[in-house]
């Protein structure tokens, strides 16, 4: 089965090294050394001149995942603003102060975007009950979402990550990200049963060489 490589990029340049390298998806975002941030309008439509489908991220601040009422409308429009502007969908978190998922915000979000895709970020790696959110997401009908399995990285989060697949049923697209490297990959992919894998590609030769690893 082949594996998707979804590359991380927040400038022109690493978003055509990505593509050049051949990856099939971009996360568009700003600033990736926070975690990614919104980018703007301006880069998202240059990634799509790539031919690539692009997912931008929908961040208004580094830090944590709760957001008041105004960011919360921030975000809505954000998220509109994006779809508006050609992207395939947007990557968001959005979490209660208790960490679990913030259903309501989620499910405002996903109206917003219409068709479009939907992928819940790494903010589910702070939630306290990994599948209960999960659920939440699927009953939110929620496209994707991106984890490590709630370990610092995708490789040591893969019993989780393999749980979470078993969960989901299909119901959900699992996607493995956090240090998912060309040393790595082929171990995280046979033992968690990914079939979508996430990197960070703000340097040369990352997805390239994560492509030859799966290519065997």
């Amino acid at each position: 089965m082949a594996i998707v490589v979804e590359a991380a990029v927040d400038s022109i340049a690493s978003a055509e090294q990505a593509a050049a390298e051949g990856a099939d998806r971009l996360e568009v975002c700003a600033n990736l050394g926070v975690g990614g941030l919104t980018p703007s309008t301006a880069l998202l439509r240059h990634c799509l001149t790539l031919g690539l489908p692009c997912l931008a991220m929908v961040r208004p601040r580094a830090g944590d995942f709760f957001y008041g009422p105004t960011e919360i409308v921030e975000l809505h429009s954000t998220a509109s603003e994006m779809c508006g502007a050609g992207a395939a969908g947007v990557v968001f978190g959005i979490l209660l102060r208790d960490g679990t998922v913030d259903m309501h915000a989620v499910r405002g979000l996903i109206k917003v975007c219409g068709s479009k895709e939907t992928v819940f970020h790494r903010a589910f790696d702070a939630t306290p009950n990994a599948i209960q959110a999960l659920n939440t997401l699927i009953t939110s009908r929620v496209t994707r979402l991106l984890t490590s399995g709630q370990a610092t990285s995708a490789v040591e989060g893969t019993a989780l990550l393999t749980s979470l697949i078993r969960h989901a049923k299909g119901r959900i697209q699992i996607m493995a990200g956090g240090g998912v490297r060309a040393p790595n990959v082929v171990e995280l992919v046979q033992n968690s049963g990914v079939t979508q894998v996430h990197a960070r590609a703000t340097e040369p030769g990352v997805v390239s060489a994560i492509k030859a690893a799966l290519a065997g």
